[in-house]
């Protein structure tokens, strides 16, 4: 696995392969010379539905072949297109563990509940802002 996102353009249809530009703003790295390069070689825009951004633990599904390009994400960005790139009931989960940290009752329900539904602990403790270990302590 890498630590950085990846710009992948897709032949066929998208399916749940990553998200859209779109669905997550406009990344920083959109504006360099290396990304406005790729997409020009590719004869792409970044609205085009065959652009996708995967974020890196996804970067394994990339369809041999496809042409792919890192870039890299600040932590806001990366936190936005996870949040996407989610299924529906986890990206609803992952709203209530952003708000974990103002909530002072029901917490260990929320993690275990994140935990239950297949929230990574790593994802859990990004978003609480808890200490990766606590998390995998009460979550265990």
């Amino acid at each position: 696995m890498t630590d950085d996102a990846y710009l992948v353009l897709l032949d066929g249809p998208a399916g749940v392969l990553g998200v859209p530009l779109a669905a997550v703003g406009e990344p920083a790295c959109m504006a360099t010379p290396a990304v406005q390069g790729w997409l020009d070689a590719q004869g792409v825009t970044p609205s085009s539905p065959r652009l996708r951004l995967l974020p890196p633990e996804e970067t394994a599904a990339i369809p041999e072949g496809a042409e792919r390009l890192p870039v890299p994400l600040d932590g806001e960005e990366l936190s936005r297109l996870r949040h996407r790139a989610a299924p529906q009931d986890i990206s609803r989960l992952e709203e209530e563990l952003l708000a974990y940290r103002s909530h002072a009752e029901g917490r260990e329900e929320l993690l275990a509940r994140a935990a239950a539904a297949g929230v990574p602990a790593h994802r859990i403790a990004e978003l609480t802002g808890e200490d990766l270990v606590a998390v995998k302590a009460s979550t265990s």
